[in-house]
């Protein structure tokens, strides 16, 4: 998570260290001003005032649960905000079926059930971003990535017989050394199919191909799709973030 968050050293990324602490904040992180800290609590306590010395107290600390909670018993004025999960794979899954997620294979057919819902087509990465928002809009309102974002860079989709998005993800705010993989979404119309399943597959194994590992965040009540990712390799690990 320190290494996701420091996105390379781009523009507005800044580390610091007191003791065995580690702190990186990043600007627009995931849609928040984030703050990845790990260390012992003390250490962060400590490093943590420092930090909010020199950036301002936008920067939110987002660590491992039990430290995040400890954390805001240390710092006057910090608050909890939310647990949630951070889940990460160093293995490349692949599709239902068991071909190579990063093969761009054809998925087979599935039966149409009337209502011209087939998914011939994917996964696959999109040429361009056309149709996703309007997908994002009916199944997934609250996703963190959108397109436009100039940390989105691409769009994976399963399609349909008339070329229709299905399901879609997103590589966004990927580090150097670690993939991002956000934007999970599947119209609802074309749920229980598998299709997210081989979506995140392809765009996990590419992202493990590219930057040796992929990571996500998800809601710790999310339990359907805890599972999925679960499925594909993916470790879960509680983490929290607090805010001033």
């Amino acid at each position: 998570m320190i290494i996701w968050a420091g996105q390379g050293f781009t523009p507005g990324v800044r580390a610091w260290y007191d003791g065995d602490a580690v702190a990186v904040a990043s600007p627009e992180l995931s849609k928040r001003d984030r703050l990845a800290v790990v260390g012992p609590v003390e250490d962060v306590a400590r490093l943590v005032a420092k930090v909010y010395a020199e950036v301002g107290t936008t920067f939110r600390p987002f660590g491992e649960e039990h430290l995040i909670r400890h954390l805001v018993d240390r710092v006057p004025g910090l608050e909890f905000g939310a647990a949630f999960g951070w889940m990460d794979t160093r293995t490349a899954p692949t599709h239902q079926g068991g071909e190579p997620a990063g093969s761009h294979a054809q998925a087979a057919p599935q039966a149409d059930r009337g209502d011209g819902l087939v998914s011939a087509g994917g996964p696959a990465w999109l040429d361009g971003d056309d149709g996703v928002e309007a997908l994002l809009k009916e199944a997934a309102p609250s996703s963190y990535a959108w397109p436009g974002h100039p940390a989105v860079r691409r769009w994976a989709a399963a399609t349909g017989d008339r070329a229709e998005l299905l399901s879609v993800a997103a590589d966004a705010w990927s580090a150097p050394e670690i993939g991002f993989l956000a934007g999970v979404a599947t119209r609802p119309v074309a749920r229980g199919k598998g299709l997210a399943y081989r979506v995140c597959a392809f765009v996990t194994s590419e992202l493990v191909k590219r930057h040796g590992q992929a990571g996500l965040m998800v809601d710790g009540d999310n339990a359907a799709a805890i599972s999925v990712y679960r499925r594909l390799g993916y470790a879960y690990r509680p983490v929290a973030a607090a805010h001033m």
